[in-house]
């Protein structure tokens, strides 16, 4: 029988201090990273009270903020941002769009699948994000509404944080909460529960999709809202696809100039030198069997490409990538009165060959001019209605002689000659933290400064990659962890939790724990609940005999069984796109968490 520990006014203030906390958090008072900045300084103010100047070193009241676990953090989102910056992102979603197909069943594994990996070295929130438009995409293209996509997508995101020890920041946390003297855990010791996690999510999806998730709703990939706003606005009806010159065609070896002038068509994509180009020079001659992007009037396009002998592709395969909606899109553009360019022709000026931009359209005076213009003669308050790359918009931004209309659009410039430089540091700074003695904070820094000084990004760059909110939230809690700890009060918990449990079996124990991990990470951050439970984890585990290392993983992994609510970050991400309600993720994340906590029971008592 383990001996009760007498409560202390010092592990009464922790515990009122405790339940503090879980309020702020709960209540969003105040947002959760200034919550636990107060609690912090609160912690440091109550050592000036008589016979509490041990509830924590004062010395050490700040150490959170340069410690393994938050450096850790810092180094992951700076790699995960160079990665992006590549292009190499937006590569892989394309691939997914070429093999995916267009069935449900098909999707949600390679979409899931994906973005559960590639959460497993990111932080998971950053990686649903950087899938949103990619399953927008998706769902316009295939016809499977994304309400039956993000939130498969959603929860392997957050299941793969799971897979490796920097995939979310409990883990990443988990070494320095271990008391000293225990085995620290190594970046794949996780894996095989964290795979089998993201194989249950997919598979429950896959099998139980038709019941748990909503049978329509969410956003549109913006293709039917574009169509209507040009319909709206411009009297344009325009329809979007990729086509391939048969052998036959009497467009072949004709220049997009020509075609364009005399067919009244588009042709804002076409293959230049072997490698597809959004808004091709007018000089471009097209050769046979080659692709070409056209935009038409939506009645006449079909018959169009009947008449020239085009095969019609079913979707966007060369240009799927170019035309993305993160890489390119309608835009207007405005003629300021100073402008150079009036009296100019769109002819002469070249607007595709110098600006990158296909117009579409000029409205003028209340009229929209869609014929001849090339031979337009530009005035000042004329709006442009071109289709461009969001890099071509940019930098016309820039320019004088523009005025930008479109504003809301990805103003990111992508750096594809860096990804050999990304690709290296990255896998340099896997390779240091599976081969090397160095702290993990110290390798994975090794990865985000290379990139830095490479020029995958740059430092300004790599401050705003970094999410200080998170990182606020997580140094300013460690001083409750260890106030927890030094003042015996989660001992003193774990003793009481224990004689509620008396004749309990360990396994039974066990799923206690994961369980108020989970409740824990449903009413706050999945970090502050780590930082609260591991001490009490440990404790308990001493208490009955069990593994600490075990206990502290339990709680570690459970704080990412966050489906219920969407409390959880990359749950509220998800929310509005997906035009989910509460009621849904009870209904989907209920079973979701059950089997959460089965399979990670199982998997952690057969590998521990």
């Amino acid at each position: 029988m383990h001996e009760v520990l007498a409560l202390t006014p010092q592990m009464m203030v922790v515990l009122g201090l405790l339940a503090f906390t879980v309020f702020l958090f709960v209540s969003e008072i105040v947002r959760v990273d200034v919550a636990a900045v107060i609690v912090m300084v609160i912690l440091g103010l109550l050592t000036l009270v008589p016979g509490l100047e041990k509830i924590v070193d004062a010395r050490r009241l700040f150490e959170g903020f340069s410690s393994n676990a938050v450096m850790s953090i810092v180094a992951v989102m700076i790699i995960g941002a160079g990665l992006d910056k590549t292009g190499m992102m937006g590569r892989l979603a394309a691939w997914i769009l070429r093999v995916g197909g267009k069935t449900e069943t098909r999707l949600i594994p390679m979409i899931s699948g994906t973005v559960g990996i590639i959460s497993s070295f990111m932080q998971n929130v950053g990686a649903a994000a950087l899938f949103l438009p990619v399953v927008s995409r998706v769902s316009a293209r295939s016809g499977v509404p994304m309400s039956r996509l993000l939130m498969p997508m959603g929860y392997c995101a957050i299941l793969g944080g799971t897979v490796t020890l920097v995939g979310s920041s409990p883990l990443i946390l988990l070494n320095d909460l271990l008391p000293k003297g225990v085995e620290h855990f190594k970046l794949f010791d996780v894996t095989p529960i964290g795979l089998a996690l993201i194989a249950t999510g997919i598979l429950y999806f896959v099998l139980a999709g038709r019941y748990v998730l909503p049978t329509g709703g969410g956003e549109s990939a913006g293709t039917e809202d574009l169509r209507e706003y040009l319909r709206e606005l411009y009297g344009l009806d325009l329809e979007l696809r990729e086509a391939r010159l048969l052998e036959r065609s009497d467009l072949v070896g004709q220049r997009v100039g020509k075609i364009e002038a005399r067919e009244g068509v588009h042709i804002i994509g076409a293959v230049v030198d072997g490698l597809p180009v959004v808004a091709p020079s007018r000089d471009t001659v097209l050769g046979a069997g080659e692709r070409i992007a056209v935009a038409a009037d939506e009645k006449q396009l079909e018959a169009w490409l009947s008449t020239h002998h085009l095969q019609a592709m079913a979707e966007f395969e060369v240009f799927g990538e170019l035309l993305a909606p993160t890489r390119a899109g309608i835009a207007e553009v405005a003629i300021p009165p100073r402008s150079h360019l009036i009296g100019r022709t769109i002819g002469e000026i070249a607007m595709r060959k110098t600006y990158g931009l296909a117009v579409l359209a000029v409205h003028r005076g209340g009229k929209t001019l869609r014929d001849n213009l090339r031979d337009l003669t530009l005035a000042a308050g004329d709006t442009l209605v071109c289709h461009c790359t969001w890099a071509s918009l940019a930098r016309v931004g820039r320019d004088r002689d523009f005025a930008l209309v479109t504003t809301e659009f990805p103003h990111e410039e992508e750096r594809p000659h860096k990804t050999l430089s990304a690709l290296f540091f990255f896998l340099l700074a896997i390779g240091l933290v599976l081969f090397s003695p160095l702290r993990l904070s110290v390798s994975l820094m090794v990865g985000a400064i290379g990139m830095v000084i490479t020029g995958v990004l740059h430092m300004d760059e790599a401050y705003r990659a970094v999410d200080w909110k998170t990182v606020f939230l997580l140094a300013a809690l460690i001083p409750l962890g260890m106030a927890m700890e030094q003042t015996g009060t989660a001992a003193w918990v774990a003793a009481h939790t224990l004689d509620l449990l008396h004749g309990v079996p360990l396994w039974g124990i066990e799923a206690v724990v994961a369980i108020l991990a989970t409740l824990f990470s449903l009413v706050m951050s999945n970090v502050g609940a780590t930082v609260l439970l591991v001490p009490l984890a440990v404790s308990m585990a001493v208490e009955v005999g069990g593994d600490p290392r075990l206990f502290a993983l339990i709680v570690g992994l459970a704080t990412s069984n966050s489906f219920i609510i969407p409390t959880h970050q990359v749950n509220a991400l998800i929310m509005g796109p997906g035009g989910y309600r509460v009621k849904d993720y009870l209904k989907a994340g209920g079973v979701m968490t059950v089997l959460f906590l089965v399979v990670m029971l199982v998997m952690l008592n057969v590998l521990y």
